[in-house]
């Protein structure tokens, strides 16, 4: 299996080096040359094994240049601590045929540990097979969860430096007590006085410029990442919507063979892309629901062919989604339109802040895609009546999914059988989901909050999350966005 790169099909590497590099140096991401199937039979075999075997199942399908030990150590390495239920990503029941995949038992308690638990194990081969003796500098850029589990799963990794970067003021008060009390010798986090893009779009400059790196090889380092742009991050992913379907069958709510639909909130289309990708391997899934907040770029992308990032930006009680460059989604218009449309579309992104794809690309999406949006207040509502009427408390990100999901099926009356991504634990925005379903809260810090949502829910906050309350800060620094190269290169230490 090679990897190629969205801007140039004639770069091809191995999920090793597609891994340890990140991206690609033409600035495009890295793609399977060819995706591969899963039949039926197959998907019913995995019905009957657990997390760990479904895992090293469909990712051996990827990653064909690590041996079946090496895998099997990530994967055993990822899930067999850590998590606080065995299942590792459980599916449960809302109501009717609407079931919620839980992606938050992991350290974090965030479905970016899902795949950030495994990435460094990945990696760490990656490098001992494709750059021996080079340290690894992970760049982060998050909206607040990849963050804490970049680091999490990173921290100590030898021949390893992590450096974060978040928006000053676009992350929950327990996302930021998360990263600036993050321990570990090879961490580094730095606020910027700017939004998610911004973040974003320094770290993608500064992984691209030939300059900043040759000053690191000339130190024996070299930079990957650890966002949805790395192939890494994206591929275990894939494994959990395998397993949500397989659970399904196991549990005789599904046969073997019926289709889904897989409903996910969304801000830089990882998360959904990779349900995309376990269609396209076999999956039996209908439609993918795009589900955004207030910043509502890519529900307008998915529904008209035109992306507009010239647009107002919102800060919400969904922090993780506001964002209005969606850096996934240039992965699915490779696979729906190939390389030079992509160049084409990329390049006007970068110059004008706005594409429109052609009619033939937009009837493909919206054969797949469904997308829909909403409001904080919507948001709150559906926190409420969730918990109220199924007796299911949900965080901001997933009653946004929810939200949309049942405006999609009052709209289209369609039944058929669907999963809803849950991303985060309801303990992470304890402010606004306590205000959902308790009216606003004043004059209480974040502990008490989430002891006021513990008591009110009959729900225990997560051992991590409590845990917090009496822990140092490391990092409370925070740069301008024309800063972000020094806080670069000093961590680094060159």
């Amino acid at each position: 299996m090679n990897y190629i790169s969205t801007r140039d099909p004639s770069v091809k590497v191995s999920s090793a080096k597609a891994i340890s590099e990140g991206i690609s140096a033409d600035g495009g991401l890295f793609v399977p040359e060819s995706i591969p199937s899963v039949s039926l039979d197959e998907i019913a075999s995995l019905a009957q094994a657990g997390y760990m075997e479904r895992a090293k199942n469909i990712l051996g399908r990827f990653l064909t240049d690590f041996t079946g030990e090496e895998l099997d150590a990530c994967v055993k390495g990822a899930y067999e601590t850590g998590f606080s239920d065995e299942r590792i990503a459980p599916v449960v029941r809302l109501r009717d045929n609407i079931y919620i995949l839980e992606l938050f038992k992991g350290p974090t308690c965030a479905f970016k540990d899902m795949a950030l638990q495994i990435l460094p194990r990945l990696l760490t081969v990656a490098n001992s097979k494709v750059a021996q003796g080079i340290e690894t500098v992970i760049l982060v850029a998050t909206s607040g969860d990849t963050g804490k589990a970049a680091l999490e799963g990173f921290k100590d990794v030898e021949n390893t430096r992590i450096l974060v970067f978040y928006p000053s003021d676009g992350v929950s008060a327990m996302q930021k007590l998360q990263m600036c009390t993050q321990e570990g010798n090879n961490v580094a986090v730095s606020a910027i006085r700017g939004n998610f893009d911004d973040a974003q779009n320094g770290v993608k400059k500064i992984f691209t410029d030939k300059r900043i790196g040759d000053i690191l090889r000339s130190h024996g380092k070299a930079f990957s990442s650890a966002n949805s742009i790395n192939w890494g991050r994206l591929a275990p992913q894939i494994v959990y919507y395998f397993s949500a379907y397989c659970d399904l069958v196991k549990a005789g709510s599904i046969r073997c063979g019926d289709k889904i639909n897989i409903t996910v909130p969304t801000g830089n289309f990882g998360n959904i892309l990779a349900a995309y990708y376990a269609r396209e391997m076999g999956l039996p899934v209908s439609k993918l629901i795009c589900a955004s907040n207030s910043n509502s770029v890519l529900t307008e992308f998915l529904t008209t062919g035109v992306y507009n990032r010239n647009r107002q930006f919102y800060t919400t009680i969904s922090p993780s989604m506001d964002i209005l460059i969606s850096s996934n989604l240039e992965r699915l218009l490779f696979s729906l339109a190939g390389s030079e449309k992509v160049k084409e579309w990329m390049s006007l992104l970068a110059s004008e802040g706005k594409y429109t794809v052609d009619a033939g690309t937009l009837a493909k999406i919206k054969d797949i895609f469904a997308a829909g949006f909403c409001g904080d207040d919507a948001t709150k509502r559906t926190i409420a009546s969730n918990f109220k009427e199924n007796g299911y408390l949900c965080d901001t990100h997933t009653g946004v999914a929810v939200t949309v999901y049942n405006e999609y099926r009052a709209r289209t009356n369609d039944t058929t059988p669907t999963v809803i991504a849950a991303t985060a634990s309801p303990f992470k925005f304890s402010a606004a989901v306590l205000e959902a379903i308790d009216g606003r809260q004043e004059g209480l810090d974040e502990f008490e909050m989430v002891d006021r949502l513990a008591r009110i829910s009959s729900l225990e906050c997560p051992a991590p999350l409590a845990g917090l309350k009496d822990k140092p800060v490391r990092f409370p620094g925070c740069c301008e966005k024309s800063g972000m190269e020094a806080v670069v290169l000093k961590m680094a230490g060159v």
